[in-house]
């Protein structure tokens, strides 16, 4: 009798250990099958070619980046990627007029980490780049390609080199860029449409003026151009983009020099063309100058005939390709009226602004108005 309880309470262990190992096979079961049903992210490696010709492999999707030296955080900005930021160079942090990009998201700006100063001159602060975080280094200007090799090797994070160009306005090497940062981002359709955009905009304008013959164009200067620092009316440029855009008669063509030029007064004066435009930037350096020597200025015919005209400044820490666009218009509808005549620059200029920055890229013609007067004539 006690031999046969014995063996009864052998078989019951053994069905109880039977019964716990089914259980926790079942939960194991219900927990792989929890797991495999929760969304795993796709983590995949593109390569992009960058403009100073490095192969780059990124693990994507890309969560993180950081935009170094002039002009790369512009063009983040550009492909919708504000949101993606980990942190900005110190030269964004406060509000800057003209940059466009920093008057619209310089709040944004002001919260996020200080990966370095900043600047055309600057050189890249690994230590601070490494605390963000970042998936992705895009940086402008500031590295060649062994040096972009060196940080790369640095830090153990991707480095892009971007480019705006040897004028910096409406090239490929800009086209180029914002499909890398597109592509990166995996905003491929958005970078595709505002190049798209860009490229439209400057067959508009070509398509307007192409066939205006030579002696029928008023002659044209710009003057008063910044470059690395505020200059009067002698600063001038030749290949200046907004009037290559409409097909202009630059008298500073002539001097065969492409890029910023200073000139002497006389020049000027031995030029006297037809229409004048002032970069706002520094108005107030030729209204100063003005005072000291007006017979100079009315001695000039557009001032004598009232065709002097105020125009945005667009170069900011690099090119605002936007406002390019915005005074390219302007121009046109100066000097060609009746090829514009369907074209009203302000609201033209808050189309181009939204289309670049979303809705809320709408209020910039009024913000950079406010602070430099606009589309309009000059008076002295």
């Amino acid at each position: 009798m006690l031999k046969g309880f014995k063996r009864l309470n052998v078989v019951l262990a053994i069905l109880l250990i039977i019964v716990m190992s089914l259980t926790a096979c079942s939960k194991s079961s219900q927990n792989q099958t929890q797991t495999s049903g929760t969304p795993k992210e796709m983590v995949q490696t593109i390569t992009v070619t960058d403009l100073v010709g490095r192969q780059v492999e990124v693990k994507a999707p890309v969560h993180k980046v950081v935009a170094i030296g002039p002009g790369a955080l512009r063009l983040v900005t550009y492909v919708d990627g504000i949101d993606r930021i980990a942190g900005v160079e110190n030269i964004d942090k406060k509000l800057t007029n003209g940059r466009t990009y920093n008057m619209l998201f310089q709040e944004e700006f002001a919260k996020l980490p200080t990966i370095g100063q900043g600047g055309p001159d600057s050189t890249p602060d690994a230590e601070k780049l490494v605390q963000v975080s970042p998936d992705v280094i895009f940086v402008i200007s500031l590295l060649d390609k062994s040096k972009a090799d060196d940080l790369q090797s640095k830090t153990g994070i991707p480095v892009i080199v971007l480019s705006y160009g040897k004028l910096g306005t409406f090239e490929e090497d800009i086209y180029t860029s914002l499909e890398i940062i597109g592509k990166v981002l995996g905003k491929e359709d958005r970078a595709k449409e505002l190049v798209e955009y860009i490229k439209g905009i400057q067959k508009d304008l070509q398509d307007r003026t192409k066939d205006i013959p030579d002696d029928k164009k008023p002659t044209v200067y710009v003057g008063a151009l910044g470059f690395k620092g505020g200059h009067g009316i002698e600063s001038t440029q030749g290949n200046y983009p907004p009037f290559m855009a409409v097909n202009a008669k630059n008298v500073a063509d002539t001097l065969g020099q492409k890029g910023s030029v200073m000139i002497e007064k006389e020049k000027l004066l031995a030029w006297n063309p037809d229409i004048i435009f002032i970069d706002e930037g520094n108005l107030d350096l030729v209204k100063q100058d003005y005072q000291k020597n007006p017979d100079f200025y009315n001695n000039l015919k557009a001032v004598k005939n009232g065709n002097v005209y105020g125009i945005l400044p667009y170069n900011q820490y690099n090119t605002n390709v936007d406002t390019a666009l915005v005074d390219s218009y302007w121009v046109g509808k100066v000097l060609y009226p009746e090829r514009f005549n369907d074209v009203d620059p302000v609201e033209k200029a808050k189309e181009i602004y939204a289309k670049f920055f979303g809705e809320k890229g709408k209020v910039l013609y009024d913000k950079m108005k406010e602070v430099y007067g606009g589309f309009e004539k000059i008076k002295f």
